[in-house]
């Protein structure tokens, strides 16, 4: 199969470039894949595909830029020169910009490969229906609210138009189907990015490093994060060391600015800014304990996901997907209730201050995450891609020869 993945990529900074990294790194290792082609977004930079293991070749084609009202026809334009057998979209609602009409018309091209006849599945991290459009930046005039909602509304019809639409959460699924009532959407796990072999549950040596992973400002704020960590170092006498790894938002830029400067007083606060692909391990490899700050959230968690394979304690709200990962996958953790400093003080405490239930937390989250390695996931997808292939293959007439 030649396959045309529609994705950011690193060294991209637009969502989900992470996850598209460890898409491409799974499925190239496959023996069903003949060409990856990556139509990707413009960077000054050249993509990160130099892999240490053997696959198959990859072609990369920077084909949109974020914001950019060409990109429909670019995309397009790319799509015909590569002639891909299947077409595969890495999306969320805000993938091609946070300027309306840039990011919708984007959205539109999985129906124009649909028109094109080319097998199309659009993997969609997340559904307009279950995102508080207030607690995740867009807006909080509940006029807006609703014209949001009725353009979100016609972009899934949109998308929906795809082969197959995959998500990932079972809960998903089952809104869609029933509000647009159609039978293409199947779950899809997450996956999970790097599994080492059995993680190591020691700390190097200096304080404990109670880390958060993301885009903040929205509904991932760090300020009650900082003030618990603070309750904790004064209850418990701790050596303790906050870490903030990720950037703003891009809907509230400045942000961790600004943060940075109201706390710069905070002994042992660390903000380390964009994180490299080869930053990751060794970020989540020193923490003692990984919290999610979160007052709502809006898909499936990368960060657990991540969190898990390095066998990791969490510390998170017990709302909304980070509930249903719990629960469907297997997860761990210590809760708190959203935006109370002491809740999240306490949750964070009861890891910090017992070694052996920190261990037990990582273990159980690190069988979870193995549940689910992109390996198995990637296989899904070219399963799904397979079956599509043969619908469209049309049925063969046999007749009995003439007498004539």
């Amino acid at each position: 199969m030649k396959l045309a993945i529609v994705t950011a990529y690193p060294p991209s900074k637009v969502t989900l470039n992470e996850y598209a990294y460890h898409l491409v790194k799974s499925f190239r290792q496959s023996k069903k894949v003949t060409e990856l082609i990556l139509l990707t977004d413009t960077t000054p930079e050249g993509k990160d595909i130099n892999f240490t293991e053997n696959g198959c070749k990859i072609t990369v084609k920077e084909s949109w830029k974020f914001n950019s009202y060409a990109n429909i026809i670019n995309v397009t334009k790319a799509i015909n020169q590569t002639k891909p057998d299947s077409v595969l979209f890495n999306l969320q609602f805000m993938k091609f910009g946070d300027k309306k009409l840039a990011a919708a018309l984007g959205l539109v091209l999985p129906l124009i490969c649909k028109i094109k006849q080319i097998p199309t599945i659009v993997l969609l991290h997340n559904i307009l229906e279950q995102v508080d459009l207030e607690s995740a930046g867009f807006t909080s005039n509940k006029m807006a609210q609703k014209i949001y909602n009725f353009i979100g509304t016609t972009l899934t019809k949109l998308i929906l138009k795809a082969d197959l639409v995959a998500v990932t959460m079972d809960k998903y699924v089952t809104t869609l189907e029933e509000k647009y009532k159609v039978n293409n959407v199947k779950m899809i796990p997450h996956g999970t990015f790097e599994i080492p072999e059995k993680p190591s549950h020691t700390l190097p040596n200096g304080p404990l490093k109670v880390m958060t992973f993301g885009k903040f400002g929205t509904y991932k704020k760090v300020e009650t994060m900082i003030e618990a960590v603070e309750k904790v170092r004064a209850t418990s006498g701790l050596d303790l060391e906050i870490v903030i790894a990720g950037t703003d938002n891009p809907n509230v830029p400045g942000y961790l600015k600004n943060v940075q400067e109201k706390y710069k007083n905070v002994p042992q606060l660390t903000f380390t800014g964009y994180v490299e692909e080869c930053e990751v391990a060794p970020l989540f490899n020193e923490s003692a304990v990984v919290v999610f700050p979160y007052t709502s959230t809006t898909g499936s968690s990368g960060v657990l996901h991540q969190a898990g394979s390095y066998g990791k304690a969490v510390v998170m709200p017990n709302l909304g997907d980070l509930a249903t990962l719990i629960e469907d996958e297997g997860y761990r953790g210590e809760f708190f209730q959203p935006e109370s400093t002491d809740s999240l003080a306490d949750a964070i405490e009861a890891i910090v201050t017992n070694e052996a239930y920190r261990i037990q937390l990582g273990e159980a989250n690190y069988k979870a995450a193995t549940a689910f390695p992109m390996e198995r996931i990637t296989n899904i997808y070219l399963e799904e891609f397979q079956l599509i292939i043969d619908k469209k293959q049309p049925t063969k007439v046999f007749s009995k020869p003439s007498t004539i």
